[in-house]
């Protein structure tokens, strides 16, 4: 018992740099109390006596503002930080070191009985306001960004953000990517994202970014064969002449790139040369 204690609160320090002492922690972490309250719970509920560990669980609620049904099952090392909010629902299961923020909901979809509500595998992080909604797992070491809702699986390592929930990085890439990366530079990235509180990295990848990036990708390796094709015909036929393309130049993007700049700002208004500010008004009986 005082060893899985000592577990906890040592989870706490390792995720949280702002806890300075055991006695703090212990005290002043409701996160660390919902944990040790629904454990009594769960067991009550495991003993058949099912009012008691309701009961338990409502006063944790009342206490600690974290809900937490007496039938989940949770892992070692589990970690709430701030803890307002957090709704665990009856047929949860939660492994080790996972690490949920304030307002997440692991939540179902349906009112019908059995299993209803998301598997979280190890070492999975949920940040502030998430929904995981429905009877799915989440893989080991998968991140969920703020604010996202998930209704479906995600695999192991993957980080997901936005509504509906899209994944942005995974820990495996797809076949074509595995063919050019380096496997050792892929761990180095892996291990620069480390822990992401929040479910969010400073490094990830935007995904329009990274879309833009693939068109581009794409472009290059189009006109790459367009040469070759030229070049290959340019061979057959000596008197073939392949058309240049045309120069980009800055200036013919000006104005692409002020009104990209300018934002969603209002449209400047066109003046008119007699009733603009800096010209008096005429008179038509003059003309």
């Amino acid at each position: 018992m005082f060893q899985r204690l000592r577990e906890d609160i040592n989870s706490v320090f390792d995720r949280d740099p702002a806890a300075r002492n055991f006695l703090e922690v212990l005290t002043n972490y409701p996160g660390l109390h919902a944990l040790l309250l629904h454990r009594l719970a769960h067991w009550l509920w495991r003993k058949r006596l099912k009012w008691l560990a309701r009961t338990l669980s409502t006063f944790s609620r009342w206490l600690t503002g974290i809900e937490i049904h007496p039938g989940a099952v949770i892992g070692r090392r589990f970690f709430i930080d701030h803890g307002m909010g957090v709704v665990i629902g009856e047929t949860a299961i939660v492994g080790n070191d996972v690490t949920l923020y304030q307002g997440v909901t692991l939540g179902g979809t349906s009112w019908n009985k059995g299993k209803r509500h998301p598997t979280l595998e190890d070492g999975v992080i949920v940040g502030a306001g998430a929904k995981i909604l429905g009877p799915f797992s989440v893989g080991a070491g998968a991140k969920v960004g703020s604010n996202a809702v998930v209704t479906k699986e995600i695999p192991a390592g993957a980080t997901v953000v936005g509504i509906p929930g899209k994944i942005v990085k995974r820990a495996d890439p797809d076949v074509s990517e595995a063919l050019s990366v380096d496997p050792a530079r892929r761990e180095a990235m892996r291990q620069k994202f480390g822990f992401d509180a929040y479910g969010i990295s400073e490094d990830m990848p935007d995904p329009m970014a990274r879309s833009i990036q693939a068109i581009l990708d794409h472009m290059h390796v189009v006109d790459e064969r367009l040469e070759h094709m030229c070049a290959t015909l340019r061979k057959l036929d000596a008197s073939y002449r392949a058309g240049e393309l045309p120069t980009l130049r800055d200036e013919d993007f000006a104005e692409i790139l002020a009104d990209v700049d300018a934002g969603c700002g209002p449209p400047a208004t066109k003046t008119d040369p007699d009733t603009g500010p800096d010209s008096t008004e005429r008179d038509p009986r003059k003309d």
